[in-house]
Order: C-alpha cells, then sequence, then structure tokens
C-alpha cells in the first residue's frame, strides 16, 4: 500500500520516482532520500518506477522529500495503490503513452537513417558528391535532434545540475559525432552523420523495446489491481442500488448476482451460490459457499443469487493485502542488487572518463584525432548501466507476478535467496500435512454383531459431542443412516438417546432404544463390566500401531465392536515428499501427537524425520535445534501456534487457509492452501533467483568487455549503438521467460 503509519513510529510511503531514465538515476535520487535527516531506510527501483521512503514524520515530510528530489531534476509522486483507487489506470496510461512515442520516434527515423547509412556506407563514390553529404546533413538533423530529443533534453536537465546518467551519455557521443560532421562538412574531411543518425534510431527501437517488454514485467501486478469490482448492488429498504464500489462500507448488505463479482469481502447472509475463487488461489474450480461463509472481493459469483454483509473495504480487503504483498516484495532489492546500485551511481562519470582518456590517447600518443573521435564515441555509447539496473528488479517483478497467478505470495525478497539454500522442509502435521479433522478409518465387530448397527448406535451415543472423536463417529454414522421415504426426519437422523454422561478421560454412556450404550476406553468399559472379545483387543492393537485412536462400543455386559479414528493424511501428502525429495531436501514433521501416531503418519507419507510431542510453545526451538545442527530449515504450517517457528525458520511458508497470524509471519504465503503449493514456491523462488544471477552475468559482463573493446578501436559506433540498445531489452526478455513458469 501506499502508507502504513504508526503513531510512535516512522512512516512508509510509495512514491512514483519520475524522471529516470537508467539505473544511475535509481541510485542517485535512492543516494540523495537516503542522506536526508528523519529518513530512515530509501529503496529506488528503476524497472517499477517506484520510490519507498521510511522516514521519521518529525523530523522531515513528504512536501521536503519531493523538493529534495525536485533538485535533482526528478519528481516524487505519491501514490495509492488500493484496488479501485485509480493509480493503475494512470500507470498504465502513462506507459502507453511512452510507448506510442518512442514507437512514432522510431517510424520517423528509419526512412532517412537508411538512406544516410546507404549514403555514407554503401554508395562508392556517389557518397563523396557535395550533394550526397548535405543530403546526409539534412536527413540526419532532424533524426539527431526531433527523435533524440529525449536524450539531449534530459542531457541538458541533468548537467543544469551538475549531474549525469545515461542521457549524458548518449547527447555526448551521438553531438560529438553530429558536430564534428558539420565542421568537417564545412571544410572538408570524414563525415560521421551516419554514426549520429544510426545510433539516435536505434536507441530510439532499444527505448522503445524495453517500455512494451516493462509494461510486459508489470502485467500480473495490473492484472490484481484491475480485478476489483467497480460497482454493487447496495441493499437499502430492500431496494437495489447500483453505486461505485468506493461507497460501500463495513456492514452494508449488497446482492450480487450470476457473472458479477462480489463487491467487497463480506460474509453470506442469504442464498448458495459457487464462486470462482482463481484470482485469490490460482484455482480454477469453483468453490461452493452458503449462509454463513465468507467470500472475497473481487471473486465471481457463477450460478445463484447472494446477499453479502461486507466485513472488509478498500484497503482491508484481501485483494489489497494480496497487492500490497507482492508489490512490497517488488518494491524491495535482493542483496545481490546492492553492488549493482553501487556500481550505477559511479558508472556514468566512470565511462565519461574513459572515454576522455580513449580520446587523448589516440589523437595525442597515436596521432589518430578521427579514429579517437569513433573509438570515444563508441566508449559513450556502449556502455549501459540501464541493464545492471534492471537486471534485479526486473526478475523480481515476473516472478512475483507470475507467483501471485499461481496463488504463491512472495512477501519478502530474501526470500529468492534464502530457498537455495533449504536442506530440510519442516511441516506441521494438523491440517497442513494431514486435514485437520479426524475421521473414521475402520469399524471392527465381534462375531456375530452387526456394524452398521454398532455405528448408528454409537453414534446416537455421540450425536450431540463436541469432541473431535465423538464428532467424527456421529457424522459418519449420519452418512450411512439409511433413507426412509415414510419419515422425512431419518434422512441422516440417529435415534434418540437419554441418560447421557460424559466420563472424563474414558468415555460416554447414554440409553438408546431402551439399551445402555457405553462408548469409550477398553479398561473403562471392562471395570463396566463389559468383557472384552481377544479378536477385537487384537485389532485395536494393530489400529493403534498404525496411530489410530480406537473407542469401543459396548451394551448388555459385552463389548461388541470397536471404531478406529485418525486425523487422515491429505491425498497428495506423498507425492509432494517425494518432489521435495527430489529437490535434495530432507523432510521432517513435527507435532504434538504422541510419537506411535507421529511415526505412522511419517511412514504413510515418506518423512525422513519425525519430531513427536512437540508441545506448541516448544516448535520453535526444534527449529533452532536444526538449525544447531547445520540445518537450513523451511518450516510450513498454518496455525496460531506455528508463528514463532514460521519467524524463526529460514524460509517460513503459511498454507493460505491457516491464520492470519501464520500468514504475517511467514515469507512465503499459499493462497491455495494445498501441499503441492510448497514445492512450486520453492522452485519458482528459485528460478526467479536464478534469472537474478543470470541477467547480472550478462549486465556485468557485457559492460566489462564491452568497453574494453571500444577504447582499443574495436567496436564501431554504429554497432556499439546497437548493442547497448538491446543489452537491457536482453535482460527484460530473459526475465520475461518467467511468465511461462508452471504452465
Amino acid at each position: 500500500m501506499s502508507t502504513t503509519t504508526d503513531p510512535s513510529g516512522p512512516q512508509t510511503r510509495d512514491f512514483a520516482a519520475e524522471g529516470m531514465t537508467c539505473g544511475a538515476c535509481a541510485a542517485r535520487i535512492q543516494k540523495v532520500l537516503s542522506r536526508e535527516e528523519g529518513v530512515e531506510s530509501a529503496e529506488v527501483n528503476y524497472a517499477t518506477g517506484r520510490a519507498r521512503v521510511a522516514f521519521d514524520p518529525d523530523l522531515t515530510d513528504v512536501e521536503r522529500l519531493r523538493a529534495r528530489v525536485d533538485r535533482l531534476g526528478y519528481g516524487l509522486a505519491p501514490v495509492d495503490d488500493t484496488p479501485g483507487a485509480g493509480e493503475e489506470l494512470v500507470e498504465r496510461d502513462t506507459e502507453e503513452r511512452a510507448q506510442r512515442s518512442w514507437k512514432w520516434r522510431v517510424i520517423l527515423a528509419t526512412p532517412p537513417t537508411l538512406v544516410v547509412v546507404w549514403l555514407a556506407m554503401f554508395s562508392g563514390e556517389l557518397g563523396e558528391q557535395t550533394w550526397a553529404r548535405w543530403t546526409q546533413f539534412l536527413l540526419t538533423t532532424p533524426v539527431q535532434f526531433w527523435v533524440g530529443w529525449p536524450f539531449l533534453a534530459e542531457m541538458v536537465r541533468r548537467a543544469r545540475r551538475l549531474t549525469a546518467n545515461m542521457d549524458t551519455l548518449i547527447g555526448l557521443g551521438t553531438l560529438s559525432a553530429y558536430g564534428y560532421s558539420v565542421v568537417t562538412l564545412l571544410i572538408g574531411g570524414f563525415l560521421f552523420f551516419e554514426v549520429a543518425a544510426a545510433i539516435v534510431a536505434l536507441l530510439a527501437l532499444g527505448r522503445y523495446f524495453e517500455a512494451r517488454s516493462k509494461s510486459r514485467a508489470g502485467h500480473a501486478i495490473r492484472a490484481l489491481l484491475e480485478l476489483g469490482a467497480k460497482e454493487a448492488r447496495l441493499l437499502r429498504d430492500g431496494d437495489e442500488v447500483l453505486v461505485p464500489v468506493e461507497q460501500v462500507r463495513v456492514g452494508d448488505l449488497v446482492r450480487v448476482r450470476p457473472g458479477e463479482k462480489v463487491p467487497t469481502d463480506g460474509e453470506v447472509v442469504d442464498g448458495a451460490s459457487a464462486l470462482d475463487e482463481s484470482m485469490l488461489t490460482g484455482e480454477s474450480v469453483p468453490v461452493e459457499k452458503t449462509v454463513g461463509d465468507a467470500v472475497a472481493g473481487a471473486t465471481v459469483n457463477t450460478s445463484g443469487v447472494l446477499t453479502v454483509r461486507t466485513t472488509a473495504v478498500g484497503s482491508d480487503t484481501a485483494l489489497a493485502h494480496i497487492v500490497a504483498m507482492v508489490q512490497e516484495a517488488q518494491s524491495g532489492k535482493a542483496p545481490v542488487q546492492r553492488l549493482a546500485d553501487r556500481i550505477s551511481g559511479v558508472f556514468v562519470p566512470v565511462v565519461i572518463a574513459i572515454a576522455l582518456v580513449t580520446f587523448a590517447v589516440w589523437a595525442l600518443v597515436l596521432g589518430e584525432p578521427v579514429q579517437g573521435l569513433t573509438t570515444a564515441v563508441a566508449v559513450l555509447i556502449i556502455a549501459c548501466p540501464c541493464a545492471l539496473g534492471l537486471a534485479t528488479p526486473i526478475a523480481i517483478m515476473v516472478g512475483t507476478g507470475r507467483g501471485a497467478e499461481l496463488g504463491v505470495l512472495i512477501k519478502r525478497i530474501e526470500t529468492l535467496e534464502a530457498t537455495r539454500k533449504i536442506t530440510t522442509v519442516v511441516f506441521d502435521k494438523t491440517g497442513t500435512l494431514t486435514r485437520g479433522e479426524m475421521a473414521v478409518t475402520a469399524v471392527r465387530h465381534a462375531e456375530g454383531e452387526d456394524p452398521g448397527q454398532l455405528l448408528r448406535l454409537a453414534g446416537a451415543v455421540e450425536a450431540d459431542s463436541e469432541h473431535p472423536i465423538g464428532a467424527a463417529i456421529a457424522a459418519q454414522a449420519r452418512e450411512r443412516m439409511p433413507v426412509r421415504t415414510d419419515d422425512a426426519r431419518s434422512d441422516g437422523a440417529l435415534p434418540p438417546a437419554s441418560s447421557f454422561e460424559a466420563v472424563a478421560g474414558n468415555g460416554v454412556r447414554a440409553t438408546v432404544e431402551g439399551t445402555e450404550v457405553l462408548v469409550g476406553r477398553a479398561g473403562w468399559l471392562e471395570t463396566s463390566g463389559l468383557r472384552l472379545p481377544t479378536e477385537l483387543a487384537e485389532a485395536a492393537t494393530r489400529s493403534e500401531r498404525d496411530g489410530e485412536t480406537v473407542v469401543f462400543i459396548g451394551w448388555d455386559g459385552r463389548v461388541r465392536g470397536a471404531v478406529a479414528v485418525a486425523d487422515t493424511v491429505k491425498d497428495d501428502a506423498a507425492a509432494v515428499v517425494a518432489e521435495l525429495h527430489d529437490l535434495g531436501m530432507s523432510v521432517a514433521m513435527l507435532t504434538g501427537d504422541n510419537a506411535r501416531t507421529a511415526e505412522a503418519i511419517g511412514r504413510t507419507v515418506g518423512i525422513d524425520r519425525v519430531l513427536a510431542e512437540v508441545f506448541p510453545d516448544d516448535k520453535r526451538g526444534e527449529i533452532e535445534r536444526l538449525q544447531a545442527d547445520g540445518e537450513v530449515v523451511a518450516m510450513v504450517g498454518d496455525g496460531v501456534n506455528d508463528a514463532p517457528a514460521l519467524v524463526q525458520a529460514d524460509l517460513g511458508i503459511a498454507i493460505g487457509t491457516g491464520t492470519d497470524v501464520a500468514i504475517e509471519s511467514s515469507d512465503l504465503t499459499l493462497m491455495r492452501g494445498d501441499l503441492p503449493g510448497v514445492p512450486l514456491a520453492i522452485n519458482l523462488s528459485r528460478r526467479t533467483y536464478r534469472t537474478i544471477l543470470q541477467n547480472l552475468g550478462w549486465a556485468f559482463g557485457y559492460n566489462v568487455a564491452a568497453i574494453p573493446l571500444a577504447a582499443v578501436g574495436l567496436l564501431n559506433p554504429m554497432i556499439a549503438g546497437a548493442a547497448m540498445a538491446f543489452s537491457s531489452v536482453s535482460v527484460v526478455l530473459n526475465a520475461l521467460r518467467l511468465r511461462r513458469f508452471g504452465r
């Protein structure tokens, strides 16, 4: 979001950083803001065109920050990214104008540039005639001063403030070639009009491709911003009133018809339908909603009519939180970017110095001033801080955007680097590896007993139980009840129970259809006078060995059967563990369950290490012990008691269906809430980080190799212009490959 405020602490504001044309611009603005009194931190991102500043409002304010940046020749404009605030439309309009402007400059520059290059390089003696030389001048002049005006204007602005950037290099290089050619046109000598025209045309083409590619890179976040509904059907005195969504307040009732978007977060108070929640979770299968269910703004109603009571609006909605988390990640900088920032900050002055030295050596030492001019121009043109400035942020933009589309929210950029070092993934058991709900896994019966009748009577006794085991038995019994057409209540209804009594730690008893039925532990039933058959005791032992909890059912002096209950493992748990093994990681499970139950579940899904009988307060300590053993740990959890462990872990992964506390404590959030998201998130993070390294390697390698080649005269200035134009485009195109991840 654009603002976070703590009355007792600093403010954090987001701004649009205007006027930046290369990574050196971003580095300069960041340096100036960071040195301002009261500013605690400043991050300026060339790829996103954003600045994030944390400052003490008692020492400075927004206007002072803006004035400081204005003196540099740049601008700061506060932004509001709340869905529906309209900032995304302004940003898109600005991007489209920039693309159109550069596109027309390329179109208008191409024909005269081709003619000038042909006359200068391929026409032979024809190009030496007076009319041909003046034609080159006439065709190059509009290319230099109209098509190249953005470069020249920015160069002048920088010079007025005694600073320099990429446009300074371009302006100096092209004006040097053009000015020298004008002089030699009048007094006789070599012309370099084709160098000036071709460089401007190629750089304009590069700027067009860069603007277009950056727009594609930011597609995911803009798509999220535009997902929200623009209008809502507000219920007032029983009538529907169509109003802008900004007018909806918490507590209002809104009606959502089939095909419409839910305008805000809320709770269903009437109706039933299925909602397409793919914008939140990446999951395309619609989710059934009925009275009492929570719904999120921007999800799409696919069938029935819903009446929803609003619970959150504006920046408090789930969509706004997702956008905020993605933008938080995109605004940050990976540790590997710090070196690139430092180099970008001194890049332009160093390149100008190298160009001057190059000219001096060629002209004064080697006695070739003309060659010295061309090599100096090549040095100025070939250098490219843009690629350095774009390498990291553009990969982060695309990677985090693609993650948002897949339901993976990367909250901290350091996460990208942490994922490549992970050696152990620790899963919380309940609600993460397992469903978090007890279910009946088996019904055992003594010889001559009917298992259906056993479950029916046990379910009747447990019908009103709040204990997870009792509730699971009652639910299973209801599911198996036959439907009788002569009694509407029989569908899922159990026979009534009376004289109910719960014996703490042992079980329950009640009278059902005139018979006292006991459901509970074997020892309690035996002390109550019920005999336990040997075959039931042996079957129960086998179930308990497999991690199941067994309760016995008996009446009239005999135990008649047993029901095995367990928190069932999610269907895809074993496959996810196997995939993590394929990634070279070991997998551990953390649970408060007894060791026998935990070991059984661990064997089922292929867990390498089981940490059982761990109290909630001790989960963090277990993570610390693993780290002390040299493990780099990723923790996957979904509950309040997982939050300390998520924070302690080197990488915290929260299941999105969990609690807000767990999600806020994590580095990655899986909005789908399914286990396959864990390896997906790790793979995406690793791929994004690898792309950052590739981009930085190319950006550094390009400049380290290209500048010396230009200085010794091995690069024609036109080739240098083409190489510089496409160096920044190349890192953007490499980053855009991440958009295909998971397809």
